[in-house]
């Protein structure tokens, strides 16, 4: 199976190629790439909704604990966290829409106020092929079992910040209990 970084690359490749045939100077073109975006938009919000109902339907009140890792640069402790599966994927819900929100933001400002069409075409397919492709969509919405690759806590996807990972195993988690501050110490 491609990796979605790679089929992101692609799309972005096929759309820059494809933005540059596209007459952005006739208004009725530019207005239906900006429904095109709107419209993607709207899909996005309503699958993270929908997600959302099917969360609290579930009420999945399994407890998960995992351990936090601390940012990077901050010489912080990592922190153990205990919380249910439901306000865990409520809070990565959350995360995905404030993401979205983010991301509509900063096109407003690179269309409205610099003036660039071009984003507005890549805009409106890889966020909504990524909202499709978050682990909360696979769970709630098409119903895979939350095993392997989609078990809480997530993991997050390569790049940067992937060796800052979520622990969830005993080990971890005891020793992130004892040492944290506020935690348990053994005397």
């Amino acid at each position: 199976m491609v990796s979605a970084q790679v089929t992101n690359l692609a799309i972005i490749l096929v759309m820059m190629q494809l933005a540059k045939k596209v007459p952005f100077e006739n208004p009725d073109v530019l207005m239906a790439v900006r429904a095109l975006y709107i419209l993607s938009n709207v899909l996005i919000l309503g699958l993270y909704l929908y997600t959302q109902t099917k969360i609290n339907q579930k009420k999945d009140m399994t407890t998960l604990k995992y351990v936090e890792p601390a940012p990077l640069g901050t010489g912080e402790e990592a922190k153990p966290v205990t919380t249910t599966n439901m306000d865990y994927d409520k809070g990565q819900l959350r995360q995905l829409m404030r993401s979205q929100l983010m991301g509509v933001g900063m096109m407003g400002v690179m269309h409205l106020y610099m003036q660039y069409t071009n984003p507005l075409l890549i805009q409106s397919i890889i966020p909504l092929k990524s909202a499709i492709e978050s682990n909360l969509v696979k769970i709630h919405v098409f119903g895979k079992p939350a095993t392997g690759d989609l078990a809480r806590p997530f993991k997050s996807s390569g790049g940067f910040m992937s060796q800052v990972q979520p622990k969830s195993d005993k080990a971890s988690i005891e020793n992130a209990e004892r040492n944290y501050r506020g935690g348990v110490k053994e005397e």
